[in-house]
């Protein structure tokens, strides 16, 4: 077997990370020339790009005007886990895991909280039966598995006259799919993730059904400062108004206003989750026409539409994990695709972010490399056996 020949073209941005992501079509450092770099975030000019950062957050993502936006430390992780200290344990509690993430919140929840929680979970590639799950107690859950590539689907399954509260980490799904903010208490997401902003900020977004559990329940456990939402029973209401709870990085600020006003100046939402579902429908083709690859997820209608998982099914591939790795390999080698290898836990494979960010026309330059570099690796395989 002769070694193919490589594509004529390569994608313009070969960044197809799933966090940190691509940064806006836009960028450059020009963007972040307004930082108001070595001010304090408690000065005025800090609390107006803060709170303008809640206002654009809340016009692009269309989050009602009841939900109360907060931008919180320690990236999504920080925003999860505050909610979790913070609400969990008034009630019963149902834990759902379909990857690596979920099965964090997991672990939070039974061996740090100490929690009689019901675990619900699945493999890598599906989602747990969500009819099966009993919305009157709360549930935390992600929306989109950003390590297995599958998602909701919709909010169908939750009902609106739940008794617990839905706690749902959407870091890779806010600002490219539609979340029913009727069926969600509490929404958790990064900057680095679909907006391609800078990490380590994260954004907690609560119902008024969270907002009046905060006031009404006191968690059994210590609660660490970072984690404090409200103070003498009554939520701190500064936090949802841009004064964080500890420093931000201002220069960070600037960059994920700069994707704020990007997303607004090609059309908001919808034009952002239709970019996303763009990008997604070029690997899904992809897969669709070469039976020696598909994608991780089991059921189309669950399909990420952003951290799009790969599996190999050649059957001549013997080890998984040193093929994908090796694949991986030639297209950072020949600046085709950075990082795209599989999350460690994940099943062998590759995985492309086509989030908003990401130019469609990238996506379709970058199959004929995947094809390339799997046809030289099966070469390379069979060369040596």
């Amino acid at each position: 077997m002769t070694d193919p020949k490589t594509p004529a073209a390569r994608p313009a941005n070969p960044r197809f990370s799933s966090g940190p992501c691509a940064k806006i079509p836009t960028f450059s450092l020009d963007l972040l020339a307004d930082a108001p770099l070595g001010r304090s975030h408690r000065a005025a000019v800090g609390k107006a790009k803060l709170a303008r950062a809640i206002e654009l957050t809340r016009d692009v993502l269309c989050v009602p005007a009841d939900y109360r936006i907060g931008i919180v430390p320690a990236s999504d992780t920080g925003a999860v886990e505050m909610a979790m200290w913070s609400l969990l344990g008034e009630r019963a509690v149902e834990m759902l895991a379909w990857e690596s993430f979920g099965e964090g919140w997991v672990t939070d929840a039974v061996k740090q909280l100490k929690l009689d929680a019901i675990v619900r979970k699945a493999p890598y590639g599906q989602i747990v039966d969500l009819a099966e799950v009993d919305f009157d107690r709360d549930v935390v859950f992600t929306w989109n598995g950003t390590t297995s590539g599958v998602r909701v689907p919709s909010g169908e399954a939750i009902p609106a006259d739940r008794a617990g509260l839905t706690i749902c980490d959407a870091t890779s799904a806010a600002f490219a799919m539609d979340l029913p903010w009727e069926k969600l208490d509490v929404v958790t997401f990064s900057w680095q993730k679909v907006l391609g902003g800078e990490a380590a900020h994260g954004m907690l977004i609560l119902s008024p059904r969270a907002v009046e559990r905060l006031e009404s329940y006191t968690p059994p456990w210590p609660m660490p400062k970072i984690f404090r939402l409200t103070k003498g029973g009554k939520l701190i209401e500064g936090i949802f108004k841009g004064e964080t709870i500890n420093t931000p990085s201002m220069l960070a600020v600037e960059d994920y206003l700069a994707a704020l006003d990007w997303a607004q100046s090609i059309g908001g939402l919808p034009a952002l989750i239709a970019r996303a579902d763009a990008n997604a429908q070029v690997v899904h083709d992809f897969t669709a026409a070469n039976d020696w690859i598909a994608n991780l997820a089991d059921d189309p209608a669950t399909a990420s539409t952003t951290s799009v998982c790969l599996r190999f099914t050649d059957p001549r591939i013997t080890d998984g994990a040193a093929f994908a790795k090796a694949v991986g390999k030639r297209l950072e080698g020949e600046g085709a695709a950075f990082d795209i290898g599989a999350y460690r836990d994940a099943p062998p494979g590759l995985r492309i972010w086509c989030g908003s960010t990401v130019e469609t026309a990238d996506v379709k330059a970058l199959m004929p490399w995947i094809d390339w570099a799997y046809r030289a690796e099966i070469a390379a395989q069979l060369a040596t056996a």
